[in-house]
């Protein structure tokens, strides 16, 4: 699977939070064998989420929104969600008795027995999500996520969106296999190495410089013998520390 991330918030590209979400999901979903291939930041900016999705949706296998769902007056994700796709928005029992649950539950009272007044909010905009989508119940806060399409939706909060992801993580799951090897020779020294394995092997291979005194070598393909075979090519020609 070719996978996009694109992560909504203003308070991201003002670096007033860390784009963490991005970087775990990418993880994740190469750790299962699918291939992260785009991410991107936007701005709390329905038209341009809208666009966005509307136009990645044709061309990836999946993609993967996180922040701005919700109730607040900068949550516009899910409505750009469905005017991507040209629905309404609607409200899913089940959904609705969680989110009611949810608050409930914070504030101490009984979700049978509570009003709208108790709630203090507006409990159809917090659980409002495109027609037609497959909702997805927050075990972990208030908010749902949703898939509709290829779409996968999931909150910002960090914690709320790992919830969400586990719950739908087998359907990220590919033929990607990759390995790691490190070295302590420089990245200039092994351009020919590099050069030499992607041609004789069906692998990419990845240069990172350590942060420490080893560098990094990502060999990633779709058969674990040749990627198992192109390690081992690596080896005979530059100095491996160790190898994951």
């Amino acid at each position: 699977m070719d996978v996009a991330l694109l992560t909504i918030g203003d308070e991201v590209l003002a670096g007033d939070t860390a784009n963490t979400n991005a970087t775990w999901l990418a993880s994740q979903i190469s750790d299962r064998g699918s291939s992260v291939v785009r991410i991107l930041t936007l701005p709390d900016d329905q038209r341009l989420i809208a666009e966005t999705v509307r136009e990645w949706s044709g061309v990836f296998d999946a993609i993967v929104v996180t922040g701005g769902l919700g109730g607040t007056h900068d949550d516009v994700t899910a409505a750009a969600i469905a005017a991507a796709f040209d629905r309404p928005l609607t409200v899913d029992d089940a959904v609705r008795e969680d989110v009611v649950a949810t608050v409930a539950a914070y504030r101490g009272l009984e979700p049978d027995a509570v009003t709208a007044d108790d709630l203090e909010l507006d409990v159809d905009a917090w659980a409002a999500l495109p027609a037609g989508c497959r909702p997805l119940v927050n075990p972990a806060g208030l908010c749902p996520g949703c898939v509709l399409g290829n779409v996968y939706a999931f909150p910002g909060v960090p914690s709320e969106m790992k919830a969400l992801f586990e719950s739908v993580a087998i359907e990220f799951e590919g033929n990607g296999v990759s390995r790691t090897i490190y070295t302590s020779q420089p990245e200039a020294s092994m351009i020919g190495a590099i050069a030499g394995v992607r041609e004789r092997f069906d692998v990419t291979v990845g240069s990172y410089p350590g942060t420490e005194a080893n560098n990094r070598l990502k060999v990633t393909g779709t058969d674990r013998a040749v990627v198992d075979a192109a390690v081992r090519w690596l080896g005979d020609r530059i100095d491996v520390v160790a190898d994951e």
